[in-house]
């Protein structure tokens, strides 16, 4: 059974639509982002000035990380770099008395034991010792865990990397690690030309030799002197190059 709804028409007489219209308020802007992020800011700002409490707690939680951080520094970092530069310095003193068996053990000890700067040094000098008793895997696994940065001692570094993998006959890895010490050592007149040179032989080595004249040419043009200084004629080593090529 359908049930029709009668709806009786609403008449509006004049004086209802001046009264409607008298009633009517005006329509307010709409709000903007920023004006919502101000209000946020306003309630939070009140907060903290009506909550004493919020602002203790806060100093508090401040207090305790600056506490956690001066902790760590003076009674954990610091003392354990004293400790590695001591135990450091026993394996160099070890070394300047020519004992190099000993000195590399401590090295070693202090690299297993201690991280800081002085367990960086350990691994570098532990490397320096293994390669001059010609084992050159366990040097090489020193030289990997030393962090080859600095421009001087970070190149002369992945130079020895290299030289370890030549000595392995390894000589991709080896080119690449001179490049590297090439990069590291940010064009030091003292440094860098000597890492050219190990790359151009090793080249000449992979019998590249078009390669190796490009690296005489490099040093013949950005080190001009350096040929004069380690006595050896450059341009001889370049024409051979070319005559190879």
């Amino acid at each position: 059974m359908r049930v029709i709804a009668h709806v009786r028409p609403i008449h509006l007489n004049k004086n209802h639509i001046n009264t409607m219209a008298e009633n009517k308020q005006p329509q307010e802007e709409p709000r903007t982002s920023i004006d919502e992020v101000n209000d946020t800011l306003t309630g939070i700002g009140e907060k903290v000035q009506n909550n004493p409490r919020f602002i203790v707690i806060g100093s508090i939680v401040v207090a305790a990380v600056i506490a956690i951080i001066l902790i760590w520094v003076y009674a954990i970092r610091q003392p354990g770099i004293n400790a590695a530069n001591d135990a450091l310095g026993q394996a160099d003193i070890e070394l300047l008395m020519g004992n190099d068996s000993v000195a590399l053990a401590k090295y070693r000890q202090v690299a297993a034991d201690h991280g800081y700067k002085a367990g960086d040094l350990a691994n570098l000098n532990a490397a320096i010792l293994l390669y001059k008793d010609k084992k050159y895997e366990e040097a090489l696994s020193c030289l990997k865990n030393y962090s080859a940065s600095e421009s001087i001692i970070g190149a002369g570094a992945k130079s020895l990397e290299g030289d370890c993998y030549v000595n392995l006959k390894k000589y991709p890895e080896a080119l690449g690690c001179y490049k590297e010490a090439v990069k590291i050592s940010d064009n030091n007149p003292a440094y860098t030309p000597t890492f050219l040179l190990k790359e151009a032989t090793l080249l000449r080595e992979m019998k590249d030799y078009k390669a190796e004249a490009a690296i005489y040419e490099e040093i013949i043009k950005n080190y001009p002197s350096y040929g004069a200084e380690i006595g050896t004629d450059l341009q001889k080593y370049l024409e051979r190059a070319q005559a190879a090529e």
